[in-house]
């Protein structure tokens, strides 16, 4: 028998998508990124009424500082494929899709701003040549990028893939020694608290727009390139070093702010993040669907607002201290937890899903219905409890301002900090409990409850801890959203609607965050929450936007943004260790003993 191989035809062959010579498509590149970074300089309109001040010539303003870093971050990845020395590893791979990638997010963000110009302006005619001039500098890297030699496959669609995929396999990196590796996650802690500190600062949304695309696609980059997966592996070589730089950097934030409303905005990301984690105990383990939790933050927040103080309490006299009132904020959302999953927890898929969503209801229209009239007086019914106290924590007051280190840090900023230690007792209770036997467990029944059952497992009791844990640290978290929004009301526990927190917005945070992780939750928060806080357009179309999101997300990473490794091989069967390449020597398929 005789080994027959394939030869690439001329429609698979490698060349660029632009007919032009390998020399010159990197010379484009590397001149279009130097151009389009320059063009930030130049005047882009002559009236300050687009936001931002682009009439400045000599220097940058708003949008024009997206353009200027998408052109730095284009001309550098440019100047790698060179082999100049000490830029080789921004391509461990060795690919075009990063300079691709990085091309499109510079064209994109230039074009979007001139654009918004026109629209906004009402014509194109309020430009100023150096807008012109910057458009035309963005679209240089695209056609250069385009230009690089690549697989052809055998449509023009597996053909633009090819141009933005990553390579199955990315070639190892060079030993290292730990203080190199520690440089590195800090220096890339320092940055991801100057890119989210940037985000959260922007002031209007074409701002944020422009943000946005420069992000997805300089992050997109850089997953293609294959830093991402170098970073991963550092990390996950110094993981409590990672974890500690993690909270460093979460704990810098308020000292980079001059006004506390964006405090405010990250102390609300941090309370969704944390319950959204604790969700991810109920959902990314152990499997189980549950589309009332949001419910579980209402009963914490209405038992700190009952026994911390407030006037309109019905238990007015008593104030308990804030670690008193945390702890009966978790009980009470842990003992709802497990009456409510000791009866409903033997439903699978969704049926329980319907009981969950039940049970979120139910508790949304009881605390509405315990006025005094349609119901016992505990609640106040739909005019909540209000004037619920700043809370003080060993004489330290949380609604007062304190200076530290000559900067001051405002109400929302402590409450903010006190977040952070918090969400840090819940990262260490999530990571306990998922690396324990019991968290084994849980991802037993979530893969197969059936054959976990079989092999000895104790469903129901598994089930209702998850459920029970999950609830409890839901519950925690309302009890200091009570505070930092001053009263509790029924409306905002519902399934849906058009503010967080809501239980598909804590569901959509945890499937779009990444499943079974713990940093994906809190990505998930942060962005669903960012989203319409700076882009007004979508606060009454946040729906709409989250099922757009999420079908999309479906459709090309269906295991998350942070993709849990077990997820990922379950969506992915490329680049798996683990699975033998099975060929045969001719295009035939195999003859088994059963055909013979």
């Amino acid at each position: 028998m005789t080994e027959t191989t394939k030869t690439p035809s001329a429609d698979t062959a490698t060349r660029g998508l632009i007919p032009l010579p390998l020399s010159a498509a990197r010379a484009l590149l590397l001149v279009g990124g130097i151009a389009t970074a320059a063009s930030a300089f130049l005047k882009w309109t002559w009236t300050s009424e687009f936001p931002g001040d682009l009439t400045v010539t000599g220097y940058p303003g708003g949008l024009q500082w997206l353009t200027f870093t998408a052109g730095v971050l284009t001309a550098l990845f440019a100047l790698a494929t060179y082999g100049i020395r000490g830029l080789g590893w921004l391509l461990p791979a060795r690919n075009n899709a990063p300079l691709v990638l990085l091309a499109l997010g510079g064209f994109g963000t230039t074009w979007y701003t001139v654009i918004a110009i026109a629209t906004k302006l009402d014509g194109l005619a309020n430009l100023e040549p150096g807008g012109w001039v910057a458009a035309v500098a963005s679209l240089l890297p695209v056609l250069g990028a385009l230009a690089l030699p690549e697989q052809h496959g055998e449509t023009v669609k597996d053909t633009l893939k090819a141009y933005i995929a990553k390579p199955d396999r990315i070639p190892a990196a060079a030993p290292t020694s730990a203080w190199i590796q520690r440089a590195v996650i800090t220096v890339v802690s320092i940055i991801g608290l100057a890119v989210f500190t940037y985000g959260i600062d922007t002031e209007y949304g074409e701002l944020f727009v422009g943000y946005l695309i420069v992000v997805v696609f300089a992050l997109w980059a850089m997953h293609t390139a294959g830093l991402v997966d170098r970073f991963s592996q550092i990390v996950a070589a110094n993981r409590s070093f990672a974890l500690a730089m993690g909270f460093v950097a979460a704990i810098a934030f308020p000292f980079t702010q001059t006004d506390d409303h964006y405090a405010n905005i990250g102390v609300n990301i941090l309370i969704f993040g944390t319950v959204a984690l604790g969700l991810n105990i109920v959902v990314g383990l152990a499997g189980l669907l549950d589309l009332g939790y949001v419910a579980f933050l209402g009963v914490g927040a209405y038992t700190a607002a009952l026994v911390s103080g407030s006037e309109f309490s019905k238990f007015s006299g008593v104030q308990f201290p804030f670690w008193a009132a945390a702890l009966a904020g978790a009980a009470a959302s842990l003992i709802f937890g497990v009456l409510i999953g000791a009866p409903t927890l033997r439903l699978r898929g969704d049926y329980l899903a319907i009981v969950t969503l039940g049970f979120g209801e139910i508790f949304r229209i009881a605390v509405n219905n315990m006025d005094g009239q349609s119901g016992p007086d505990i609640t106040n019914g739909p005019n909540g409890i209000p004037s619920i106290p700043d809370l003080s924590f060993f004489g330290f007051n949380f609604g007062n301002p304190h200076d530290i280190g000559g900067i001051t840090l405002g109400r929302f900023a402590n409450y903010y900090l006190l977040m952070v230690l918090i969400m840090a007792l819940v990262v260490l209770i999530y990571t306990r409990a998922a690396d324990s036997r019991i968290g084994r467990s849980w991802i037993a029944i979530r893969e197969d409850e059936t054959a976990a059952t079989a092999m000895g497992i104790n469903g129901f009791r598994v089930k209702l801890i998850a459920f029970a844990l999950g609830a409890s640290l839901a519950g925690l978290a309302g009890t200091v959203s009570a505070h930092v929004t001053y009263s509790v009301v029924p409306n905002p526990y519902q399934f849906a609607g058009s503010t967080p927190p809501n239980s598909a917005f804590l569901l959509a945070a945890v499937v779009l965050g990444g499943m079974g992780t713990v940093a994906g939750p809190l990505l998930g928060a942060a962005l669903l929450y960012l989203l319409p806080e700076k882009l007004v357009f979508l606060q009454d179309k946040s729906l709409l936007a989250f099922g757009i999101a999420l079908i999309l997300l479906m459709r090309f990473r269906p295991e998350g943004i942070i993709a849990n490794r077990r997820r990922q091989l379950e969506f992915h069967e490329t680049g798996q260790l683990d699975v033998p390449d099975t060929e045969t020597l001719s295009d035939e398929p195999a003859v088994t003993k059963t055909g013979a």
